[in-house]
């Protein structure tokens, strides 16, 4: 994958963030903070040319070149992170102003026709047979019309955290999907399993939020 374009972009929009939220969460200070960022975005630039460019119709590149960047700053940190805390670290670096405004906007086309066609594409898209780096879902809208789940039976977040050694920090990444979900506004995020924590599968479920 080139590095120009995304994940270029991606690096400029949220690095300020991972970079302090290191002092924020894991209590590095200034100098620390700034001496793994530096290391991070070296790291961050071999993972990426690593890794395969995705097929145009692919909506999961984004989600790949946020596990490299996570993966990046973890490999730098001077230790291994606890897994709780590191869910907290990723999703304070996610959630920033211009993010949690994307969250409210996505929000108010869910479940549109629109909506449901996109989801309907990525399932027939079944794009891991072709990229080990992303994913394979099945789309499954509730019979009572509450909302509708995404049934994920191959993750390039797995895949990828596999190769970096950092496996056991997944569930890190699998939570920002609550995050997202609440700060969209609109959903309430339900899950029984993941494919990280030794699942059959990772569902992602979205169910419409009453009106009070």
């Amino acid at each position: 994958m080139k590095y120009a374009g995304m994940p270029m972009g991606m690096w400029a929009l949220f690095a300020l963030s991972f970079r302090n939220q290191l002092t924020a969460v894991f209590g590095y200070d200034d100098d620390t903070a700034k001496d793994i960022t530096k290391k991070a975005r070296t790291k961050y630039r071999k993972i990426i040319a690593g890794l395969p460019e995705f097929e145009k119709a692919d909506r999961f590149k984004m989600n790949i070149v946020n596990c490299a960047m996570l993966g990046a700053f973890i490999l730098s940190m001077p230790q291994h992170p606890e897994v709780d805390r590191l869910t907290d670290y990723y999703a304070r670096s996610m959630m920033t102003k211009p993010m949690q405004w994307f969250c409210r906007k996505s929000g108010k086309s869910k479940f549109i026709a629109k909506d449901i066609a996109a989801m309907k594409a990525t399932a027939a898209l079944k794009a891991a047979d072709h990229n080990p780096y992303s994913w394979n879902m099945e789309f499954y809208e509730y019979p009572d019309g509450s909302g509708y789940e995404g049934r994920f039976t191959k993750c390039g977040i797995c895949v990828l955290m596999k190769e970096l050694g950092l496996y056991d920090l997944t569930p890190a990444l699998c939570h920002l999907d609550y995050t997202m979900s609440e700060a969209g506004g609109v959903t309430n995020f339900v899950r029984q399993y993941t494919l990280a924590s030794g699942g059959p599968y990772c569902d992602c479920g979205y169910k419409k939020k009453k009106n009070k």
